[in-house]
C-alpha cells in the first residue's frame, strides 16, 4: 500500500511540475509573441543567453516619451512626440564598472538622415534640439543622433512613457529618496510637504522625476540632477534587496519592462534584459557613476534656452566610454538639482576623477534640492 502511494504521489507531483513548467513556458511565449519593437540600424542580432550575466560590455539608450496617447487622465495635452529624456548605460567589458550619462532634451546636435514611416529618409539636420529626434524618425533616429555624437554603437534601446515609469517603479517596490526642503510642484503633482526621506512609486515617483519647476533653477539640467538622485537610489535599493541576484524577481520586472515600453529587437527577450541587469551586480555602487554629458550655453540670441556640447571636457569623456575606461566626477558637483548630504571627500574608487564633470555615483547619498 505504501509502495502504491508513493508511486502516486511522486507521478502527481510530476505532473504538477510538468504542468508547471508548461504553463510558465507559455506565459512566457506569449509575452515574448506580444512584445513592441523596432528595428534600429545595425543593431546586432538578439541574443539569446543561458540564465547568468551577458557576455561582454554593451550600451543601451532609454528614452522617456512625453506622449500622452494612453496614458489616462491627469496630464495636459500636447499634439507631438519629444524624447525628454535621454539616458545611455554603458557596462564595461568585463563588467566592473558602469556609466549612465544624461543627454539633455534642449542639446543642440546635427541629426543624420533618418528612416521615415514610408521607407522615405528625411533630411539631415545640423544644431537641431535632441528631444526632437523622436517626431523626426522615432526611436531609431534618436539612436542614429547619438551615435553620430558620441561614436558609440549603441546596440540597444527601449521607450518608456509616463505609464511605463509609474509601474516599473511600483514594481520595484518603491525608492526612498531625500529632498531638502518642501518640494511642492503643481505642474508635475509632486507633494513632499515636509524635508526628509519619502518612499516613491507609481506615479508620485513620475512626478517627482518630471518635476522641473520643483528643484534647483527650474531648468532641465536642474531635473538631470534631481533624477540622478533616484536612479543613485534605486541602484542601492535593487543591491541591498539582492533583486539583481534573484533571477525569479528579475524576470518579474523584465516581464513589466515588456509590457510598458517599445523595445529593440535586440533588447526584446526577456532573457537578455535578465542577462543584462545581471552584469551589474557585481560592479561596486562608487563605480556605477552618472553623469550629466557636459554642455555649455547656447548663444542666447540665435537659440534661447538650449545649450551645446562643451568639447574639451565631452571629448575627454568619450574617449574614456569608447576605451572602456573608468572614470567620475569630483566631490561636491552634484548639479543644480542635487546636493550631498554630508560632506564628500574625493572617492573616486581607483577611477579617474574629471574635473568640471556634472554627476554623483550610486554610493554617493544625495538629496533633491527644491526651489
Amino acid at each position: 500500500g505504501w509502495k502504491l502511494f508513493a508511486t502516486t504521489a511522486f507521478a502527481l507531483v510530476g505532473v504538477l511540475v510538468a504542468s508547471a513548467g508548461l504553463v510558465v513556458g507559455l506565459t512566457v511565449q506569449n509575452l515574448q509573441s506580444s512584445l513592441e519593437t523596432v528595428e534600429l540600424p545595425g543593431a546586432p542580432a538578439p541574443i539569446l543567453p543561458t540564465i547568468g550575466e551577458i557576455d561582454g560590455g554593451f550600451n543601451v539608450l532609454v528614452v522617456g516619451s512625453d506622449t500622452r496617447e494612453g496614458q489616462g487622465e491627469g496630464f495636459e495635452y500636447v499634439d507631438t512626440e519629444l524624447n525628454d529624456v535621454n539616458l545611455l548605460v554603458h557596462v564595461s567589458e568585463n563588467h566592473d564598472h558602469a556609466v549612465v550619462v544624461s543627454f539633455p532634451r534642449d542639446l543642440l546636435l546635427d541629426v543624420p538622415a533618418c528612416v521615415q514611416p514610408d521607407g522615405s529618409e528625411s533630411k539631415p539636420r545640423e544644431m537641431a534640439p535632441l528631444n526632437t529626434t523622436m517626431s523626426i524618425g522615432g526611436l531609431p533616429c534618436v539612436v542614429s543622433t547619438l551615435e553620430q555624437a558620441t561614436g558609440l554603437d549603441i546596440g540597444y534601446a527601449g521607450l518608456m512613457t509616463f505609464a511605463g515609469v509609474a509601474q516599473l517603479s511600483t514594481a520595484v517596490g518603491g525608492v526612498e529618496i531625500c529632498v531638502d526642503a518642501p518640494l511642492v510642484d503643481p505642474w508635475s503633482g509632486i507633494n513632499l510637504p515636509e524635508a526628509g526621506f519619502h518612499t516613491l512609486e507609481g506615479y508620485e515617483a513620475l512626478a517627482f522625476l518630471r518635476t522641473r519647476k520643483g528643484v534647483g533653477d527650474g531648468s532641465d539640467l536642474s531635473r538631470i540632477s534631481s533624477q540622478q538622485v533616484y536612479m543613485s537610489a534605486l541602484v542601492r535599493t535593487l543591491q541591498a534587496d539582492g533583486v539583481l541576484n534573484d533571477v525569479g524577481k528579475l524576470y518579474g520586472l523584465a516581464q513589466v519592462a515588456a509590457n510598458t515600453m517599445v523595445l529593440s529587437t535586440s533588447l526584446g527577450s526577456l532573457d537578455v534584459m535578465v542577462a543584462m541587469a545581471r552584469a551589474l551586480r557585481g560592479i561596486p555602487n562608487d563605480r556605477i557613476v552618472f553623469i550629466q554629458y557636459p554642455v555649455l550655453d547656447a548663444d542666447p540670441e540665435l537659440h534661447p534656452g538650449r545649450v551645446i556640447p562643451n568639447h574639451v571636457l565631452a571629448q575627454t569623456v568619450l574617449e574614456r566610454l569608447q576605451s572602456d575606461e573608468p572614470f567620475t566626477p569630483s566631490a561636491s558637483s552634484e548639479g543644480l538639482g542635487s546636493a550631498a548630504m554630508e560632506p564628500e571627500s574625493d572617492s573616486s574608487g581607483g577611477s579617474e576623477v574629471l574635473k568640471g564633470l556634472v554627476g554623483q555615483t550610486a554610493e554617493d547619498e544625495t538629496c533633491a534640492v527644491a526651489r
